[in-house]
């Protein structure tokens, strides 16, 4: 088991560190705009971790490397950014940023915690534009499995962060109305993946590897009447998710680039 999380670890250190590149591609740019949205929802979750006392010292460490890496990418997205329309969308996701930034880096508050989330999903939605935005612009069908792909990243993080909000007891009534929802809509969309005609065996394959572990872990996600939870191991499980689409992911920027180019 022990073995296993130090692998998770790696994967994912390995993708906060983008590789830098001259100019960013069309393909590139889906990718990178979607990892925007899985960190808005991993600096909250961890947030959440310090706050409840579930291993903050981990937790603190993910949460400077997830700021740190989506104000790189932000100016990254800058320097690509195609349009006009990007750049004021872009625009608004550094407006609602610089607060954000203040209120996530600081010592976790409980009772300001509800409006915090709040304002996070307003950044999720902002970054979540952007990605839409680019994937418009670049025009190709293929872009969207790199939409969609990158956006399962990011709701394996929402529903690790609206988790370990009900373990801390964070009470709000909209909290598992998104909680059912982020379950549902990764459900849909591995489906919609999976049925993908032109999938590689590689894709087939990794997606395989990703329904089985999403089928066995489903039970685990439920939020407990009883009162009894397991953050820890819901925050290894939906990192274990979050590399492996990650990956996934990365296959399907490669897919767009081979199309694009044979356009």
């Amino acid at each position: 088991m022990t073995r296993q999380i130090l692998l998770i670890a790696v994967l994912i250190v390995g993708m906060m560190t983008p590789i830098p590149s001259l100019a960013m591609e069309d393909a590139e740019a889906v990718n990178v705009s979607g990892r925007q949205r899985m960190l808005t929802q991993r600096m909250m979750k961890n947030y959440l971790l310090i706050g409840a006392g579930i291993q903050a010292d981990k937790a603190q460490r993910q949460l400077d490397e997830a700021v740190g890496l989506f104000e790189e990418q932000l100016l990254q997205l800058r320097d690509y950014s195609p349009t006009d329309a990007i750049s004021r969308q872009l625009d608004t996701v550094e407006s609602l940023w610089l607060p954000h930034r203040l209120r996530i880096i600081s010592a976790p508050s409980k009772a300001g915690t509800s409006s915090l989330m709040k304002d996070n999903l307003t950044l999720l939605k902002a970054c979540d534009d952007v990605v839409k935005a680019i994937e418009k612009y670049a025009g190709i069908d293929s872009a969207r499995l790199v939409n969609l792909s990158g956006r399962q990243r990011m709701l394996s993080q929402k529903i690790a962060k609206i988790y370990v909000a009900r373990a801390w007891r964070i009470r709000s009534d909209w909290l598992n109305e998104e909680y059912e929802e982020a379950i549902t809509l990764f459900d849909q969309s591995l489906a919609e993946l999976e049925h993908y005609p032109n999938n590689t065996q590689a894709l087939h394959d990794a997606l395989q590897r990703v329904r089985n572990q999403w089928d066995f872990s489903r039970t685990g996600f439920e939020l407990e009447d009883s009162g009894r939870y397991v953050p820890t191991v819901i925050s290894v499980t939906t990192d274990s998710i979050l590399a492996k689409m990650d990956d996934i992911t990365h296959q399907y920027q490669r897919l767009m680039q081979s199309q694009t180019a044979s356009r």
